[in-house]
């Protein structure tokens, strides 16, 4: 632990998500590294925005070139993290990006494009960040993953339930290799938050036009109906700041104490009650094959 609390890093902390969780870890009393691409260009009003943050509630907030993208970025900013700190306690993957339109229409380049942000960034961040952790025999490796992992998954949104269906499985496994490190995982599982997000508003579209004008002939405005459907299923006052607020309260519990998955979904598609029945069978089965010791608070 250092003087001013438990230091963290979270990726993709510019907008949405990243940036509700870093202020509200550093709200708590945590070193909040808010990890973003492109600091000193576009996304500098961001890096300023957390800077003034920071100063005017008198919190520990450090916005930090992070690309996910890069091994190097990422090897860069872990490395001088742990060099100030001597130390990383708890890890957010939170860094992903959304792409809307048909799944025919999207060339194998973009999904590969797309997997390399929501998936094999999580992978880069590991393999920098996990090898300290590993030495300490503690930490929190906490991973945003999606309701639509398992949940409801209207059409339109393959690329993107395709790549957080990845990430949500390799967390699944990092969980059961770290447990004897004494390194915990959580799984957050928002559901569709059609506000205080940058999601939708910034998604990606297929680069094969002709496709998607094909689709448009019989799935027009479908994109449009999904959203105003959302938006009416989620109950009043069903803000993104639930996310970052759970994410506060898990990084807070005491170590050995945080739950394995948490499900944060106001519209209710139904992932909380496939994930309960698969993790459980995951769990009976790590049990019968005598791995019960993995399980940690999932027993």
């Amino acid at each position: 632990m250092s003087p001013t609390g438990t230091v963290v890093v979270i990726t993709g902390a510019s907008s949405g998500f990243g940036a509700l969780t870093a202020r509200a870890l550093a709200d708590a009393g945590h070193t909040v590294h808010a990890g973003m691409r492109h600091t000193a260009g576009r996304n500098a009003p961001q890096v300023q925005a957390a800077l003034d943050y920071s100063r005017e509630h008198g919190v520990d907030l450090r916005p930090v070139e992070l690309d996910v993208n890069s091994q190097a970025s990422v090897d860069a900013a872990i490395a001088g993290i742990e060099a100030e700190y001597g130390h990383i306690d708890v890890l957010v993957h939170n860094a992903g990006h959304m792409s809307t339109g048909p799944a025919e229409a999207f060339t194998p380049d973009q999904l590969a494009a797309l997997y390399d942000v929501n998936v094999l960034s999580t992978q880069r961040v590991n393999r920098a960040a996990l090898p300290g952790m590993r030495r300490r025999g503690q930490g929190l490796v906490l991973w945003v993953s999606s309701s639509s992992v398992k949940g409801g998954t209207p059409p339109y949104l393959a690329p993107y339930f395709a790549a957080k269906a990845a990430m949500d499985s390799l967390a699944v496994s990092y969980a059961a290799e770290l447990a004897r490190w004494g390194v915990e995982t959580s799984i957050v599982v928002p559901g569709s938050f059609t506000s205080g997000t940058n999601h939708f508003a910034h998604s990606g579209r297929p680069d094969d036009a002709a496709v998607e004008a094909e689709y448009e002939t019989r799935y027009a405005g479908l994109m449009e109906q999904v959203a105003d459907k959302l938006a009416a299923l989620a109950p009043e006052g069903a803000s993104a700041t639930l996310v970052s607020e759970e994410i506060a309260r898990i990084v807070a519990l005491p170590a050995g104490r945080r739950p394995f998955r948490v499900h944060i979904d106001p519209a209710d598609d139904g992932s909380q009650e496939v994930s309960d029945t698969a993790d459980r069978v995951r769990s009976a089965f790590l049990d019968r094959i005598g791995l019960a010791d993995l399980l940690g608070v999932e027993r």
